[in-house]
């Protein structure tokens, strides 16, 4: 089964895609450029969603639902936005399909249902949000108005890829208002740290914080920031953002409220998502040639149990082994009995490590009755003998130590593949001979961003947060520089 997967370093973009099809995670849909999202890569897609969803409500905000339509005039309104979401636009034109008078048994559309104004299929939903916000808001004691919305948006891509880049994805859109320009930079930093504790601890993504170069900032915010992860190819991968919107949407759709001076004011908005875009992200930071190695916070199945028993023995082994299910799954462990009697044991073996269970136990009756349990972990493929006695205790903490250790792991390649430079002819061999993360001078023109993307294919990740102050000059003009950026080739 797995073995049959191709090699990440012969060709990491055919390993990928083979890897979510055969691991069960997604395929290909008789949409063009859509996907279908099977019941195993959903059911991690649920965890991510959950997990979030209770971060989000921990700070505050509350889950509301908004048309999928929103009007062209509305859409529109906020020029900037409009502007960079248009050539990604799906439009709906018409509002029925009748028989085909030339064509017997098939369908046209109705050319007299023509709407009177097109809706343009959500590409981002700020258009049709902030022109509901403006009967929400009327004084200062609605704000701050705190609301997220799970959803699907659509826009238009010609080259796709499962879960990195489809016309139709899942995914989640914050949408602030606030009082005040620091109240609502306060959010968007806020749900930027969100974003990084939840790829750090749970997918087990060390990322890196930064704000977005003016040329990549979202369309219509004064700020956008983002945590960016690298994956095993050495490319990028944009993870999460957050905008800081300021005045810009509250202009354009008029919502003001009254101060308590009484005086009129427009709002302060903000912005945020991350997509099924992170189960690309998951996949590509941890797996292996063999197949998904998943977090085990992540995991739908953290440990499954193999039976290895002859004819007649599977109902007396599966009762033995009773107990040491139920106590897994009262410790908080999701727990899978493979008794099929169709399969082998090493062919259970290669799908359960195709398919990234953390923890495999192969247990028999000449095991039980020597008190013991074989268990073998999938991030490093170790295998142990554990005693039965203590096993709940044992699995536990080794589901603990999977955790950490991918997270360290995918830690120690960010940091053997970030590289500082000084010079551009540094900066592109090290592209080419170690791809990771390059940090490095750059006089903070968008015409030498440009540059660089167009003679590298290399763009700006962010401007790091945490990176200091460093006086220096440009890699490729020599003009003066105040600080080193973020540069990787990126999905």
């Amino acid at each position: 089964m797995s073995k049959s997967l191709p090699k990440r370093s012969e060709d990491y973009s055919l390993w990928y895609n083979e890897l979510v099809k055969r691991a069960g995670l997604a395929e290909n849909s008789a949409v063009r450029g859509c996907m279908v999202i099977k019941p195993y890569g959903y059911a991690i897609w649920e965890k991510m969603q959950r997990t979030l969803d209770d971060m989000f409500k921990r700070t505050g905000h509350q889950n509301a639902y908004f048309p999928l339509f929103v009007p062209k005039s509305l859409f529109e309104a906020e020029e900037q936005n409009a502007e960079g979401f248009a050539k990604e636009c799906a439009v709906v034109t018409h509002y029925r399909l009748q028989t085909d008078p030339d064509k017997p048994g098939k369908l046209r559309v109705d050319p007299n249902a023509k709407l009177e104004e097109e809706l343009i299929v959500r590409p981002t939903s700020e258009a049709i949000i902030w022109s509901t916000y403006k009967n929400w808001i009327q004084s200062y004691r609605d704000l701050p108005l705190l609301i997220n919305q799970w959803a699907n948006v659509v826009r238009w891509e010609m080259r796709t890829r499962l879960f990195l880049r489809t016309a139709e994805f899942l995914w989640q859109e914050g949408h602030t208002a606030h009082a005040t320009a620091e109240e609502a930079v306060a959010e968007t930093r806020q749900m930027l740290e969100v974003y990084a504790q939840f790829a750090e601890e749970w997918i087990g993504l060390p990322v890196v914080k930064g704000v977005k170069s003016a040329n990549e900032r979202f369309a219509g915010a004064l700020d956008t920031y983002c945590i960016e992860g690298l994956m095993q190819d050495g490319k990028a991968l944009q993870a999460g953002t957050s905008h800081f919107l300021g005045q810009n949407f509250a202009k354009a759709f008029d919502v003001q409220f009254a101060n308590k001076e009484g005086g009129l004011e427009y709002v302060w908005g903000t912005s945020w998502g991350v997509s099924t875009r992170l189960m690309g992200a998951l996949i590509m930071a941890h797996s292996d040639d063999e197949g998904l190695v998943l977090p085990p916070k992540l995991a739908p199945i953290q440990v499954v149990i193999v039976p290895i028993y002859k004819t007649g023995q599977l109902d007396e082994l599966m009762e033995r082994i009773w107990p040491m299910q139920m106590g897994l799954i009262q410790r908080g462990i999701s727990v899978k009995i493979d008794d099929r009697d169709t399969e082998r044991p090493g062919f259970k073996f290669a799908e359960w490590e195709l398919k990234g269970v953390p923890v495999r136990i192969a247990v028999g009756m000449r095991d039980l009755d020597g008190g013991t349990v074989e268990v073998a972990r999938r991030d490093t493929k170790e295998k142990m003998t554990l005693p039965l006695a203590d096993i709940v205790n044992s699995v536990d903490q080794l589901l603990t130590d999977i955790q950490q250790n991918i997270y360290q792991r995918a830690l120690r390649f960010r940091e053997t593949h970030t590289t500082r430079v000084d010079s551009y002819e540094e900066f592109k061999q090290v592209l080419d001979s170690n791809p990771g993360f390059v940090v490095a001078h750059w006089d903070g023109t968008p015409e030498t961003e440009e540059r660089i993307k167009e003679e590298t294919k290399a763009t700006i990740r962010c401007i790091a947060l945490n990176e200091p102050d460093e006086d220096g000059v440009c890699m490729v003009t020599g003009k003066p520089s105040k600080r080193r950026v973020y540069f990787a080739r990126a999905y």
